[in-house]
């Protein structure tokens, strides 16, 4: 078998540095740096994935409308442009996370969006206290994947078909909260990636 001397680098130092230093993104990260994870199971509608621990920049929206969302998203993408308080420019990466999750007291969502942040990046401080940092933990998330520009119905929906198709398979998940990840610019028309993450229980 001949062996890459990539491959033999990646192997002989995988025990000293970070599995995603010999991660192959996948082609929609679009040569951006995105969440390392690997594929745990490949279901007929869904993946599971294994998240590896990762950084983000979020903060709150009022709702899942459009307009919220764009501002959301011009705040912490004017955060990445050097509007922060060390005048620091943070590299793009994929993708950004619209996260929902059910509020049980009085029935309404609380929203977020949310940046990824790549690993070994140190965040300046923002200008706006609105926006915070958010470390996450491995997880376990369930992935169901669509294309074209995703509306708040296609979230929607897909999140529903998920939750079902899980039930089938006997999965336990967090049924309060999901996110929506989007992959593409909004120029871009056509090839769109989007998913739906849910939370294994």
């Amino acid at each position: 078998m001949v062996i890459t001397m990539d491959l033999r680098f990646c192997l002989l130092f995988m025990a000293s540095v970070s599995f995603g230093g010999c991660w192959q993104a996948p082609w929609f990260c679009h040569d951006y740096d995105c969440p390392v994870y690997t594929v745990v199971n490949t279901y007929g509608s869904f993946q599971e994935r294994r998240y590896d621990a990762s950084q983000w920049i979020t903060t709150d929206i009022a709702s899942t409308r459009v307009n919220d969302i764009q501002a959301g998203f011009w705040k912490l993408y004017y955060f990445m442009q050097r509007i922060n308080k060390d005048g620091n420019e943070i590299v793009m990466t994929r993708p950004v996370v619209i996260s929902v999750t059910e509020a049980s007291e009085n029935g309404g969502k609380q929203v977020s969006i949310s940046f990824f942040i790549s690993a070994g990046v140190v965040l300046p401080e923002p200008n706006d206290e609105t926006i915070k940092k958010k470390d996450l933990p491995a997880a376990t998330i369930y992935v169901r994947e669509f294309g074209g520009i995703a509306s708040e119905e296609d979230v929607n929906e897909n999140v529903k078909k998920l939750k079902e198709d899980l039930k089938v398979v006997g999965k336990q998940f967090d049924g309060t909260r999901f996110e929506a990840a989007g992959y593409d610019a909004p120029w871009i028309l056509v090839n769109r990636h989007n998913e739906v993450w849910i939370y294994a229980a």
